[in-house]
This record gives structure tokens, sequence and C-alpha cells, in this order.
């Protein structure tokens, strides 16, 4: 029988159905609208952009200079912040634009307890043609939604929230990312405020949205992974699939073991078989053993892996522009199933691998160079000794929409404000 065949354990089936019903129930409570488009008025209140209020700013920041150190340590957010506050029996208050500045929160707040926490990653870009964009923030946005009540915090409107970033960017993005072929980081997320200990939901939620200066995380020469085979990131049944912090924090142990050790980023291993490099999606361009070009990455099928934007966007990029030849590199299959290790080391020997990547937010397209297994080094192909030819073409069609030169949907174009003095 396939291994695809084979039925998860009982007790990993009954985990799924229990956390998919509180899901369900979870956004029916606390979101009805999302799901009943006849809510009753006098109820919950929803997330709303239309009541956004803007407490501007009466004490502006300087922008960094290019190259100012302080880049480097992504602390330096811009002028302003968006919050929402909600409470159980009530829903969300009216949001705001407000200064950056401190969240009030109690020292027995729910978040700082029992990891009630998650959040997401984005970036938004200066176009070369002068515009700014954000790249398929409804997917961000969504995918707060699915963690967020994975952890029992609530539901809300995604689109509410798109509608949020994109206002508070209009704002923001004139004076803080002037500089065309430029980025900077977005960061909203939602943790669980209410101030009181106790092991249950908590009854107070704060949504805020940050922006910060960020360092690009290329790596010349390419990545260098250390597969881990002592420890796992995430198991069947558990939240690898959901942006929390309880799948970050404890990784960073052996992050910081790997980097003592000459490597830039854990492979993360499950029963052997190949998941995340550190927080990005792993890909490998390989050779079967008939001869067959194939992109190949884990499934999102049993929920282990995050289902990443840049993830996403590469395979739905991958099918329609790779698989027929025309992009002038050979025609390739792309593939999400499971492989392990020992498949790679096996390509490896037998001179199957092509080249390999990692793809997400932080990273973007990075080439990985080398992947140490059990103590041997895998040397990858980096085709031109800078990146392989497919990661080469793919990082390119990203970086097209991203900054403006390839017109396409996923570039949503922010009308900003012009800049007061």
């Amino acid at each position: 029988m396939a291994p695809s065949a084979i039925a998860p354990p009982r007790e990993v089936q009954q985990v799924k159905e229990l956390n998919s019903a509180a899901v369900a129930r979870t956004i029916s409570e606390t979101a009805p609208e999302l799901v009943n488009k006849h809510v009753a008025e006098g109820g919950l209140r929803p997330l709303d952009a239309s009541q956004l209020k803007f407490t501007r700013t009466t004490t502006p920041m300087s922008v960094p200079a290019p190259g100012d150190p302080i880049i480097a340590t992504a602390s330096q957010c811009t002028d302003h912040m968006l919050t929402a506050v909600w409470k159980s029996g009530e829903g969300w208050a009216d949001p705001e634009l407000r200064p950056y500045g401190d969240l009030p929160l109690a020292p027995t707040a729910s978040c700082l307890h029992y990891a009630t926490q998650c959040f997401e990653g984005m970036k938004f870009y200066r176009g070369f043609d002068g515009k700014l964009r954000l790249f398929r923030p409804d997917c961000n946005c969504r995918r707060l939604l699915m963690s967020s009540v994975r952890i029992s915090l609530p539901a809300f409107d995604p689109k509410e929230l798109e509608k949020m970033i994109i206002a508070m960017l209009a704002v923001d993005g004139p004076k803080w990312l002037p500089e065309l072929g430029s980025f900077l980081y977005l960061r909203p997320a939602m943790i669980g405020s209410a101030g009181a200990l106790g092991v249950a939901t908590p009854k107070e939620a704060t949504l805020f949205v940050i922006a910060t200066f960020m360092p690009p995380m290329s790596q010349e020469g390419g990545l260098k992974l250390l597969a881990s085979t002592d420890g796992v990131r995430a198991w069947p049944g558990g939240f690898g699939y959901a942006k929390v912090g309880a799948n970050y924090g404890p990784s960073l142990l052996a992050t910081g073991e790997a980097r003592t050790r000459g490597y830039d980023q854990v492979l993360w291993l499950l029963d052997g078989k190949v998941t995340e490099a550190g927080a990005s999606n792993f890909f490998v361009v390989w050779k079967t053993s008939g001869g067959r070009l194939q992109l190949v990455t884990a499934p999102l099928d049993d929920k282990i892996i995050l289902d990443g934007i840049t993830r996403r966007s590469i395979l739905q990029l991958a099918r329609e522009r790779l698989v027929d030849g025309k992009s002038g590199l050979g025609a390739i299959e792309i593939v999400e199933r499971n492989f392990t290790m020992d498949d790679m080391v096996a390509a490896s020997k037998e001179g199957r691998i092509v080249e390999a990547f990692a793809a997400g937010t932080a990273f973007f397209v990075s080439p990985v160079s080398v992947i140490n297994y059990k103590g041997e080094d895998l040397n990858i192909p980096m085709g031109n000794g800078e990146s392989g030819e497919y990661t080469s073409l793919i990082k390119s069609w990203l970086f097209n929409i991203m900054y403006g030169k390839e017109t396409h949907e996923w570039g949503v174009v922010v009308e900003e404000e012009e800049e007061q003095s």
C-alpha cells in the first residue's frame, strides 16, 4: 500500500475533528457575518474599516538614511500603527490609526502565559514606476484569520483588515518608502490581551499592525542547511500550518546551534521527511530515476507546514509558465508530495539534483548550496555559482510583479496621500 493511502492513527483523526469543530464554532460565535449574511442587528460588532479613526502623530520620527545601522536591527518603525480591540460579548471596537507606541498590557495577559498570539509577515514595495504596492494582501489577511481562530482568538472579516492596512500605508508610505525598488516589512498580529490568569479562551484580544525596516536576508553563496535528526518543528494533528509564535520560539535553540556550526538554518524533518527550511518552505528541482524533471515541495495535506504566500505564488506561476517548456528552460512537472532526506541523498549521489531553494517573505527566494545530513554535506548545484536557473527565473517573476515591472492582479496598488510637511 502506498504511504499516501495509509490512514493516520485514530487519535490524530480525533484531534483534527475536535479542532475543526472548535474552529467552526469560534468563527460562528465571534464573526457570525462570515457564515450568515443576514445577521440580526444589535449583535456583536464586526471589524469595520469604515469606522477607522485617524489620530495622527504630532511628533513625527526621522526616516533613517540608507545604510543606517538601525535598519539591520528591524526595530525602526514608521510613524503610525493600527489597533483594534475585541471583547467577549461586545465584538470589535472602532479600529484606530494612531501614533506608533507601546500597547497597554497587563502582566496577567493571556498572550504572555499561554501563547495566545499569531501574526503575519508581509512587505510593501516602492515600484520602479513610483507606485506603492502590496503583494497578495488578501492571502495574508485570510491566513491571519485562520491562525487566530486556531488558537482561540476571535474571527474577523479579512477584507476589512486589508482595507485598514491599505489606509495605513496610504498615510505612511510617501514619507517612509520614497526610494524606487525598496521595501518595508509589515507585521499584522493579534494577541490575547485579557488581564486574567487561567487556561481559558481570552475574553479580550488586540489586533495591531506595525511597519518596520528590515535588511535583505539574501545569503551570498547560497543557504547552508543543517538537517535536524533529533527534533521536529511540527507534527500531525498539531498547529504547524498556523502562523503562531509557538511554532517559532522553540525552534530558536536549534537554529542558534546550527549557526555555531557554520550553517544558516535548520532543515526540519519529520520521520525523515523534509518539511521546512527554517521558517521558509523548501523546494528541490531534480530528475526522477526515470529521467523526468520535477519541481518538488512538501504537501499541505497533513497541516504540518505553513501555506506560505510565496510558496503558493511559486506553484501557481510554475504551473502556468514552466510545465510547457516555453520559458526557455526544460519543461518540468510541478509536484507536491512527501519526500525524505534519504531520497535527497540518493538523488545527490546519482547526480539527479538540479538545484534547491527556500522561499518565504523574509528570505524571498534563496538558493540552497549545502545540506548537512548525519554529518555529511550534500553539495547542491548552484548553476552559475549564484543561483540555479529555475530559482533565478522564478525569483525574477515574483520580483517583477512586486515592483511593478509586470502588471499583475497580485500587485495591489495603494493610492497614497500627499506627504504632509
